[in-house]
């Protein structure tokens, strides 16, 4: 029964996935901003729910732009669950632009893209996530770079900080958990590490446990004269609080 449940979770969430594509393709070109922003929303919102995971979601969103968002990486689901809880601009590696259907699905998002292999990139990507700042939007990253094992966090990145330092404005730490919906433990399903595949975490997904999703906004912050290592450590510190059961 399970497999036969999540079979047919994956056929609804394909689908759902195709009309965003056809949505971002045929319609966005033609709509505002604002409208856009909100079936970005909506669409993440749907797509929890055909997955099946309940959003939890703690604390003050920003009402409005501009804002840096700094959140912990777990899983794919990441992005999907921040998008649900408020639509920002994240900041993603540039290979997913060439995924398909996500790839269109990301940048219809919103997503600034960015080669991690080539250094002098980041500060290409932290102008234009200062320009986005400064026209008033709200930007996401996540400082460790990579996905952790859900239970402790990487040293936080400070290169992407810099962006809210030369736009002066607040950065709002956000914690990120999955939990399991009986134990209420954190739980491994969504967790994307290693050697694994983006079918196979999906399929664990789908298949496995039921959990919860969990999004947790802090308190803003200004640099008040720290640089973007200092501030870097201190955000990690805030993100490392909100995270705790």
């Amino acid at each position: 029964m399970k497999s036969l449940r999540a079979l047919w979770r994956l056929a609804r969430a394909v689908g759902h996935a195709l009309r965003g594509w056809l949505t971002i393709v045929l319609l966005f070109p033609h709509w505002t901003e604002q409208r856009r922003q909100a079936m970005v929303q909506a669409w993440a919102r749907g797509m929890l729910h055909i997955l099946g995971i309940p959003l939890q979601v703690q604390g003050r969103p920003p009402p409005h732009g501009p804002v840096l968002l700094v959140a912990n990486h777990i899983s794919w689901l990441d992005i999907l669950v921040m998008h649900a809880a408020r639509h920002c601009r994240f900041v993603s590696k540039s290979d997913v632009k060439h995924w398909p259907l996500i790839g269109t699905l990301a940048t219809g998002g919103g997503t600034l893209y960015i080669e991690r292999e080539k250094r002098r990139d980041a500060m290409r990507v932290v102008h234009h996530m200062a320009q986005s700042l400064e026209a008033g939007e709200i930007v996401a990253v996540f400082p460790e770079g990579t996905t952790g094992d859900g239970k402790s966090l990487l040293p936080f990145h400070g290169n992407l900080i810099q962006a809210a330092i030369s736009a002066d404005v607040p950065v709002q730490p956000v914690g990120l958990r999955f939990v399991d919906a009986r134990t209420g433990e954190d739980s491994d399903g969504p967790l994307y590490l290693g050697d694994d595949t983006l079918l196979g975490s999906l399929w664990r997904t789908l298949a496995g446990r039921p959990f919860v999703a969990q999004v947790r906004f802090g308190q803003m912050q200004r640099a008040e004269g720290r640089d973007r290592r200092a501030w870097a450590h201190d955000l990690r510190e805030a993100v490392e609080q909100l995270r705790l059961p």
